[in-house]
C-alpha cells in the first residue's frame, strides 16, 4: 500500500510524461502544421472543459463563491505577468510549431525563458491533480486525462518549434523530460502540503490553477491553433471540449 503523497506524485508524473511523448512525436516524425494546429486545438478544449467543470465546479464546492472567484482571477494575473516578462525574455512563441521562436544566436537567454515558460505553464495542472486526491484520497482520473490529453498536443509542437529553431535534442528532450519529473513533485507537494490547509484555501487554490490554466489556453495554444486550423480551430476545441465532458460525467 503506497502512501497517497506518492500517489499524487504518480499520477503528475503520468500527466506530464505526455509532454515527453509528444515532444518525441514532434521531433522525430514530420507532422504537418495543420494537423499539429488542430490536436493543439481539440487539447485547448479539453482543458476548458475540465476546468469548468471539474476544477471550478469542486473549488465552489468547497469553499463558496469568494474564495473560487479570488483564486481565479489571482491565477489569471500571477500567470499573465510572469508571462509577459518572459515573452520579452524570447519565451512569446514557445509553443509555436513553425518558425516563431528564436533561435539562441537571434536571442540570447531564449532557451533558459523558453524552458521556464514551459515549466509555468506545466505546474498548475499538476498541483491540482496532487489537490484532488485530499478528502476522498482518490485521483480524480478526468483531470489527469485531461491534462495528458492536453499536454500531448503541447510538447509536439512546442518541440517542432524548438527543433526548427536549431534547439539541441539534448536541450528539448532535457527540458520536457525535466518538466515531467517536475509535473510529479508538484502534485506530491499539491497533495502533502493542501491537505493540511482549510477546505476554503484547498478552493481558493485550485481557482487559482484554473485561472492560470485559461489564461494559460488563451496566450499559447489558441494562438497556434487558429494560426493554422483557421476557421475549423473553434470546431475542434468544441469536439476537446465535448469529449472532456463527456468523461467527467462517466466518472
Amino acid at each position: 500500500m503506497f502512501p497517497l503523497w506518492l500517489k499524487a506524485g504518480f499520477w503528475g508524473l503520468v500527466g506530464g510524461s505526455a509532454l515527453l511523448l509528444g515532444s518525441a512525436v514532434g521531433y522525430y516524425a514530420k507532422i504537418p502544421q495543420r494537423v499539429i494546429a488542430a490536436i493543439m486545438a481539440f487539447g485547448a478544449g479539453v482543458l476548458i472543459s475540465a476546468l469548468a467543470f471539474e476544477l471550478m465546479d469542486e473549488a465552489y464546492k468547497r469553499g463558496g463563491f469568494d474564495s473560487t472567484a479570488i483564486g481565479f482571477v489571482s491565477g489569471a494575473v500571477v500567470y499573465t505577468a510572469a508571462n509577459w516578462f518572459l515573452s520579452y525574455q524570447g519565451a512569446k512563441h514557445r509553443k509555436r510549431s513553425g518558425e516563431q521562436q528564436p533561435s539562441e544566436e537571434e536571442n540570447s537567454g531564449s532557451g533558459m525563458a523558453i524552458a521556464v515558460g514551459a515549466l509555468l505553464d506545466g505546474i498548475p495542472e499538476s498541483i491540482v491533480i496532487g489537490v484532488s486526491m485530499i478528502d476522498g484520497g482518490v485521483v480524480s482520473w478526468v483531470t489527469v486525462a485531461a491534462v495528458f490529453l492536453s499536454n500531448v498536443p503541447e510538447g509536439l509542437s512546442s518541440a517542432a518549434g524548438m527543433k526548427k529553431a536549431g534547439r539541441s535534442t539534448a536541450y528539448i528532450f532535457g527540458v520536457w523530460g525535466g518538466i515531467a519529473i517536475i509535473s510529479g513533485i508538484a502534485a506530491l507537494l499539491g497533495y502533502a502540503l493542501f491537505s493540511h490547509f482549510s477546505q476554503e484555501i484547498i478552493a481558493a487554490t485550485t481557482a487559482i490553477a484554473a485561472g492560470a490554466i485559461l489564461a494559460m489556453i488563451t496566450d499559447t495554444m489558441i494562438p497556434e491553433a487558429f494560426e493554422q486550423a483557421h476557421n475549423f480551430a473553434g470546431l475542434i476545441v468544441v469536439f476537446g471540449f465535448l469529449a472532456a465532458f463527456v468523461l467527467s460525467k462517466l466518472a
